[in-house]
């Protein structure tokens, strides 16, 4: 089967959805299935063109038998609402292209964000007549707007247009945690058309491993400290200054030691922020090379996932997937009621405390730091949980059955259909 993966993000990116999507393209070359990615240049999340790809209007890669089809975007270090704009309708425009000029696939699967990437995937479905699997990585403009980042109305009124057109042209919706499901429903999205496939992670790739010896520790003088460890996206939505006055609060344990890593700019306001409180206890570092990064998840001893009160119920970071995959215990500062928060519940392997609130963050961290035995209990029911839920091969037999069910219209495999009864 020739399968069409219409992603703004791509490898080498390190975090987000770009992992995820070239996981995936590269599993189904894995599978005997001839797969091409249309994505930007890379550019996330430092939001610069990375070096080697500047000033270049297209490029044709080849990684592990996936063709990478890459082509400019206007991006910029610091955007404006019109720069967020050019963003997504530079890839729109430039894009379409290459996807058209290459060979017709048997079905296309678009990510979003980015939702006006359905203009183009869905005249492409037209013009080869094939089937759209549209995957919703998060619900636009409707997080945007409940985070403030979206507020122009006039904005607001042609993200909603695109967001119905998208869910209509769409052949089938994959969504990644039931608290979408609730959502596309509530707007009309019959149940038949949505498939529920959780994100993954390969279990074999990230996996427990000791802490001694540990050379990211030795690197980093954190040699006998518990480790509290924060790694991805440092933007409005997460609000890691909670970690930082969470940290100061426990600066009187010098066993404790926190750690950020993140992109740069988002690190210089948190190295602000570490020395406005006297936060010392911190240490901030730049984003780790991709095949180290089980190595750095396993000099944690507690791994954090951060959220602000506003982030929207439905959102769901795949790093919880990673974190658990590590079998390391987890704290959330997440809203109680979100999909985040029941997915971490549901796992036995972590704590949910209240969101933007350091003094419980900080107390769920010191009540792991006094208490060895629950943190190893913690960490094995996450490992557990990560094989049984977020396997990357059963993600992988999800998709190619979703892809080969809409190539040939016969019903979706039955473990991933949201009935009418269910909703």
């Amino acid at each position: 089967m020739r399968i069409l993966i219409y992603s703004y993000n791509y490898y080498p990116e390190p975090i987000g959805i770009a992992p995820l999507m070239t996981e995936l393209a590269e599993g189904l070359v894995k599978r005997g299935h001839e797969v091409r990615v249309v994505t930007a240049m890379p550019n996330y999340p430092e939001r610069q063109i990375y070096e080697g790809y500047r000033g270049k209007l297209y490029l044709n890669e080849y990684k592990n038998g996936v063709q990478i089809q890459r082509s400019y975007v206007w991006i910029r270090p610091q955007p404006n609402l019109l720069d967020r704009v050019l963003l997504d309708a530079s890839f729109v425009v430039s894009s379409f292209l290459p996807a058209l000029f290459g060979w017709r696939p048997d079905v296309i699967l678009s990510t979003s964000p980015s939702l006006p990437v359905c203009i183009p995937t869905t005249l492409l479905g037209w013009l080869h007549d094939c089937p759209v699997v549209l995957n919703l990585q998060d619900i636009l403009p409707e997080a945007a707007v409940h985070v403030g980042l979206l507020k122009n109305k006039f904005l607001i009124q042609v993200f909603a247009t695109l967001e119905k057109f998208a869910y209509r042209t769409a052949t089938k919706i994959s969504v990644i945690a039931d608290g979408f499901v609730d959502n596309l429903r509530s707007k009309g999205v019959a149940a038949n058309k949505i498939v529920q496939i959780p994100n993954w992670v390969d279990v074999n790739f990230i996996r427990p491993l000791p802490k001694e010896n540990n050379a990211f520790r030795t690197a980093h003088n954190l040699n006998g400290k518990f480790v509290v460890l924060y790694s991805g996206n440092i933007a409005l939505t997460q609000g890691l200054e909670t970690v930082v006055k969470a940290a100061a609060t426990l600066r009187d344990v010098p066993d404790i030691a926190f750690v950020i890593v993140g992109e740069a700019k988002g690190l210089q306001r948190l190295q602000q922020e570490c020395q406005d409180i006297g936060a010392d206890n911190v240490l901030l570092l730049p984003f780790q090379p991709r095949e180290k990064l089980p190595e750095m998840l396993a000099a944690a001893d507690v791994g954090l996932v951060v959220q602000k009160k506003n982030v929207i119920s439905f959102n769901m970071p795949s790093k919880i997937q990673v974190l658990l995959a590590s079998g390391r215990a987890l704290v959330a500062s997440v809203p109680d009621n979100g999909t985040a928060a029941r997915a971490i519940k549901q796992s036995g392997g972590g704590l949910v405390v209240t969101p933007e609130d350091s003094q419980a963050l900080a107390a769920a961290v010191l009540d792991l730091y006094q208490n060895p035995e629950k943190v190893k209990t913690l960490g094995y029911n996450s490992r557990q949980f990560a094989i049984e839920q977020y396997s990357f091969d059963q993600a992988l037999n999800n998709y190619e059955s979703l892809c080969y069910s809409v190539k040939t219209q016969t019903p979706v495999i039955k473990s991933t259909v949201v009935s009418k009864q269910e909703v």
